[in-house]
């Protein structure tokens, strides 16, 4: 279903370092990394191409020259993509101001903001409408999770006008809680001082609340994840290939494993529960791999058990080798006989010998 809204653009932000997600993140930066076979930012440009959006401004900052070798001008996308880098990091805010520049909507027009560590279901659409329907500064995006004690809480009247930023608190006031894409008046974004170090969870959404302009929050259920850790990261590439979250970037068919091009995957091998099996990556007969990433040219050996983890691009996981919710960088090779698991990270380039590592006391 094509969009209706006009012509809109958006700011891309990803200059964060992706220090949660190390080593994956020393030679890519975190919006690359391959997410159910396509890099994960092809997940949100497709998304936003679906609800309307026709341009988008990347604000980048970390590893800031690979962006646009990946996506180039954005005409693979339909879009029209513009690269704006900032030389020393200005925190949200402050990204979002020094991209403006590169905008070309005017001062009365809507802006999408995204995050690029995000992956949301929800109706960007309806958030813009209800934007321009309320003549909002700035409308966020809320989502309802479980613990919110973990994020900062937005509380809300019975209008859905935002009412208070609180930071982390033990006791928290709502379940709702900041997910990362809003919609913002232009002339807002222009208010925000340039050249400085701003947050808008900090500064500019508390100072709009205070001043009396009209900061709403857009409420809903739908799938959300801030994929910045190792673990929500395998979970955001599962969910993509089982077809939890609808994606028109996914390379394939969604089902319980997703092959790309020249990857060979012996018929004695169990692959399943959203795996995403790279381009060239060899998977021989009687291993078994859940719910994983395998990166492009890794080789899982024999009898390898391969679990809700990462394995590098050209890693190798040889014979009997048990990898549990675990990371394994580039290039690594983890001998026969290891138990690698609890959230353990293998450096780019190791090699590790033969039952170096063990968890339990069998021989």
């Amino acid at each position: 279903m094509e969009s209706s809204l006009p012509d809109l653009e958006a700011i891309l932000l990803v200059g964060g370092q992706g220090t949660r997600l190390r080593p994956l993140t020393l030679g890519t930066p975190k919006p690359l990394l391959p997410t159910a076979g396509v890099p994960f930012l092809a997940h949100q440009l497709a998304r936003a191409r679906s609800f309307g959006v026709r341009r988008i401004v990347f604000a980048t900052s970390y590893k800031a020259s690979m962006f646009e070798p990946a996506f180039g001008d954005g005409a693979a996308f339909g879009l029209s993509l513009e690269y704006i880098t900032e030389e020393t990091p200005l925190g949200t805010g402050g990204a979002i101001r020094n991209a403006a520049e590169a905008l070309t909507s005017g001062p009365a027009d809507p802006v999408l903001i995204l995050n690029g560590d995000i992956l949301s279901g929800h109706d960007i659409e309806h958030q813009v409408r209800m934007h321009l329907a309320r003549r909002a500064a700035v409308t966020l995006h809320l989502t309802e999770v479980e613990d919110p004690t973990r994020f900062g809480c937005v509380p809300t009247d019975e209008s859905g006008r935002v009412t208070a930023f609180l930071e982390k608190t033990p006791n928290p006031v709502t379940n709702r809680i900041n997910a990362g894409c809003y919609v913002f008046t232009r002339s807002v974004i222009d208010s925000i001082p340039k050249d400085q170090i701003v947050s808008v969870e900090r500064e500019t959404f508390p100072g709009l609340i205070e001043s009396g302009q009209l900061v709403l929050g857009y409420a809903d259920r739908t799938y959300w994840l801030d994929v910045g850790t190792p673990a929500a990261f395998v979970q955001g590439s599962r969910d993509l290939v089982l077809g939890r979250l609808d994606s028109p970037a996914l390379p394939g068919p969604t089902g319980e494993h997703l092959a790309l091009a020249g990857a060979r995957v012996s018929p004695e091998a169990k692959v399943q529960g959203g795996t995403a099996v790279g381009a060239r990556a060899v998977v021989e007969a009687g291993a078994t791999v859940v719910g994983s990433v395998l990166s492009d040219d890794c080789v899982i050996e024999a009898g390898a058990s391969v679990i809700d983890s990462v394995v590098g691009k050209g890693a190798r996981v040889c014979a009997g080798t048990v990898v549990r919710d675990a990371v394994i960088g580039d290039g690594a090779i983890v001998g026969a006989g290891n138990e690698l698991q609890n959230g353990v990270r293998i450096w780019p380039g190791i090699e590790l010998p033969e039952r170096a590592m063990r968890y339990s006391s069998d021989v």
